[in-house]
């Protein structure tokens, strides 16, 4: 089983894709991705390709913290996976429905283990400046994210309001311009293994950028982490998780290199 982060992992923003090349070098690219009208999210022409394969020989299962609603934004290449995670565990997708008795599980976990949404997002809001902040919204009822200008972020912000929330139970994630406060008990893993029960896999792979997606690479028997993003940027290192050299859209197409290789190899 193969469960894996989708944006700055497998798929890519313009302003993520990180092509350093001469232009007459860089990869063809496919949109995956269509919004309002524009193209959002790329990946290689290669990729493009291995990605159905991999889909063949594996319960490939795209984990994200993205809403249902931006997950079924995006096309990827291949028949459409059995099982999808989103808004970060909390809805486990089946054949693109819901299942709600899975919702329910951690929705009862959220209110037994941390601090309200409600409470949370009134001290968002709080401690924000318009003169940086851009959105706010909440996410499935589930999480909240602000979309900010990051280069006027006041030094310090986001370790303050990180120490405010791991006394409440939640985790504050900075990715881009975005600012995800989630809910601790709210994970990818816990999904993960969910969809590995179901299916009975003997091996998990996974991989992801973000300190979201610490605790999926954590839980896996191995994982992958691109040579950007948080984890990288912070350092973050552990046992059975294989740094790449590669950044931006290039990663995205190794890391689906690393885990038809592994997969072959557990076939044999």
């Amino acid at each position: 089983m193969v469960a894996s982060d989708l944006d700055r992992t497998l798929i890519y923003s313009q302003a993520a894709l990180d092509l350093t090349m001469p232009d007459e070098k860089a990869p063809r690219l496919l949109c995956v991705e269509i919004y309002e009208g524009k193209p959002l999210s790329f990946m290689t022409e290669t990729a493009a390709a291995l990605l159905p394969e991999l889909a063949a020989r594996t319960v490939f299962v795209p984990t994200t913290t993205r809403t249902r609603k931006q997950y079924e934004r995006i096309q990827l290449p291949g028949p459409r996976p059995e099982f999808a995670i989103c808004a970060n565990g909390g809805h486990l997708l089946v054949d693109g429905v819901t299942d709600h008795d899975w919702h329910r599980q951690v929705t009862r976990r959220l209110g037994d283990e941390c601090a309200s949404l409600a409470e949370v997002r009134s001290h968002l809001l709080s401690v924000t400046d318009p003169s940086w902040l851009r959105k706010e919204r909440i996410a499935e009822d589930l999480f909240a994210y602000l979309v900010v200008e990051r280069d006027l972020l006041p030094e310090g912000w986001v370790k303050e309001l990180s120490e405010w929330s791991e006394g409440r139970g939640w985790t504050v994630s900075l990715q881009g311009r975005k600012i995800y406060a989630v809910p601790k008990p709210l994970t990818k893993s816990a999904a993960m293994r969910e969809v590995a029960r179901r299916t009975g896999a003997q091996l998990t792979l996974a991989a992801g950028d973000s300190l979201l997606d610490a605790d999926l690479l954590l839980a896996a028997d191995h994982g992958w982490q691109p040579g950007h993003g948080e984890l990288a940027d912070s350092g973050w290192r552990a046992d059975r998780v294989t740094l790449l050299a590669e950044r931006g859209v290039a990663a995205g197409e190794e890391i689906l290199r690393r885990f038809l290789e592994r997969g072959s190899k557990v076939a044999v």
